[in-house]
């Protein structure tokens, strides 16, 4: 199978058929319904992603953590719901962060990372706020970070000891960022929104 289209959009897919596919698109698959991601990244969005891997890079390569860029796969485990060993999410964060190297193989990362963040583009708003919100929070990533470049914000969700998110105070241009899980990361969101 080399073309998206011949894809039955409603069917339900599984990590095993992902590694099958040759398409030109990217894809990923959240909770076995594929989505095709964005074509290729605006300038902002590119700015402001290189901007964080910049500072996140800096940080982290003095931890036992490590960061991670688009493209990069997530394969996220089954809902504590099912009772299927199979792997019906695969995405790509924008960055993410995973301080747990038995997680960690060829392919990329099977489990929740600590912190992901997703930059939101034109077409991927709704795909990042609901449908990746909801996987992340149901399979246990720390933090979860939402930049929308055109505002220059930064939604922060931690999750809390009953597996729900808590959304912060949003982080806007002005602001240092730092993390619940990583106290001592604090970026300047001016830096990150430079153009």
């Amino acid at each position: 199978m080399n073309k998206i289209e011949d894809l039955d959009l409603n069917g339900v897919y599984t990590y095993a058929d992902y590694l099958k596919w040759a398409f030109d698109e990217t894809v990923e698959i959240i909770k076995g319904r594929v989505f095709k991601m964005s074509p290729a990244p605006n300038l902002k969005h590119q700015r402001v992603s290189l901007n964080l891997t910049l500072e996140f890079g800096n940080f982290f390569k003095k931890t036992p953590c490590h960061l991670f860029a688009a493209p990069f796969d997530v394969r996220l485990t089954r809902s504590k719901k099912s009772n299927s060993d199979k792997i019906y999410t695969v995405v790509q964060p924008d960055l993410c962060v995973i301080c747990d190297d038995e997680k960690l193989d060829e392919q990329g990362c099977v489990g929740a990372p600590d912190l992901i963040i997703e930059i939101l583009s034109p077409g991927n708003t709704q795909k990042e706020m609901k449908d990746k919100f909801e996987v992340y929070q149901e399979n246990g990533v720390k933090e979860y970070w939402l930049v929308e470049p055109n505002d220059k914000a930064v939604f922060v969700y931690v999750l809390n000891d009953k597996g729900k998110y808590i959304g912060l105070q949003p982080f806007t241009e002005d602001d240092f960022i730092s993390s619940t899980i990583f106290p001592e990361l604090s970026i300047s969101l001016k830096e990150v929104f430079a153009e």
